[in-house]
């Protein structure tokens, strides 16, 4: 017999053998439960709950560290730290303002040297044939800088401005910052690039768009989310960076400045030597100065991915 539905049409009908359509027929729905008695579903549970301890372990370590610069620099961290200039041993207040300063002032020299230049080759290298050694030499240098010593980048940068200017400076740092952010702006804007798809560039040339139209106004647009998640690891990466400036802008206990005006050819300070100065000192003001710097520089960090997702976002709902 057919079965009929609310407004009366037969959902099920029977076959001639007097048997019906029913896909449900001869199931066993008391097998389906979740038993810990079978093997796959206990061998199921016990994998997820493996999973779930070993990602709270990995979690451990992450969360100790921020809480321990929360717990230690927070208690530090008052108006006077953005505003005055680093104490002396034994002398107590003071801030690391300058050191703020310049740390911005490196990493959008850096910036500025490294993404344009890097955006640049990873077009080039996303547009090339596979058989080009040239894009295949280039990629796979980029490659290997990943993984490139800092100090080597420092040692780089001495020898190529450091000594030609005749001193420290902030130009001297941010190319050597720069050199360990280019690697990670090429390598993730050409995988961006990659992931254009194919139609919207065949259909810009077929409405007669030029190579470079096609480029400027359908690859970079479309694949800005993925060339702005590069370009914030990068700086990241850069902020962070110690070692290169220790052969390049060295530090210093003054602004930046020089007659009221920007001088990038003298040492300047950083987060990064600052906390590795401090950290060494004997003086209890100098380390709880330290504890505050590493948290200001995390935060600096985590506004700027924060905002770099907020673009991302922002452009691919456009």
């Amino acid at each position: 017999m057919a079965t009929q539905s609310a407004t009366g049409e037969p959902l099920l009908s029977a076959l001639p053998d007097g048997s019906d359509l029913n896909p449900f027929a001869g199931v066993d729905f008391s097998e389906l439960e979740k038993s810990l008695r079978r093997p796959r579903t206990l061998a199921n549970v016990l994998l997820g709950g493996l999973v779930t301890c070993m990602t709270l372990m990995a979690l451990v370590p992450l969360i100790s560290v921020v809480w321990m610069l929360v717990w230690r620099g927070g208690q530090k961290l008052s108006l006077a730290l953005f505003t005055q200039l680093p104490p002396a041993p034994l002398e107590q207040g003071g801030g690391f303002g300058n050191a703020i300063l310049g740390t911005l002032i490196i990493v959008v020299l850096a910036t500025l040297i490294s993404v344009p230049l890097g955006i640049l080759t990873a077009v080039f290298m996303a547009q090339a044939k596979d058989e080009n050694r040239l894009a295949s030499t280039v990629r796979f240098a980029a490659k290997v800088l990943t993984g490139f010593p800092s100090i080597l980048a420092g040692v780089f940068a001495y020898g190529a401005v450091v000594l030609l200017t005749g001193g420290y400076s902030a130009i001297a740092g941010a190319v050597a910052v720069a050199i360990l952010m280019l690697p990670t702006v090429m390598l993730t804007a050409e995988d961006a690039i990659r992931m254009v798809p194919a139609k919207m560039k065949e259909a810009a040339t077929g409405m007669g768009a030029t190579h470079t139209q096609t480029v400027l106004m359908v690859l970079l647009p479309t694949a800005f989310p993925g060339i702005l998640t590069g370009i914030m690891l990068a700086v990241a990466r850069a902020a962070g960076e110690t070692a290169p400036l220790l052969f390049t802008a060295l530090f210093s206990n003054y602004w930046p400045t020089s007659g009221g005006h920007l001088n990038l050819m003298q040492p300047t300070a950083s987060l990064a030597v600052l906390i590795y100065n401090f950290a060494g000192m004997p003086f209890k003001n100098q380390v709880e100065m330290a504890w505050a710097a590493a948290l200001v520089m995390v935060l600096m960090v985590l506004v700027t991915n924060l905002i770099g997702q907020s673009l991302s976002r922002h452009q691919v709902q456009q």
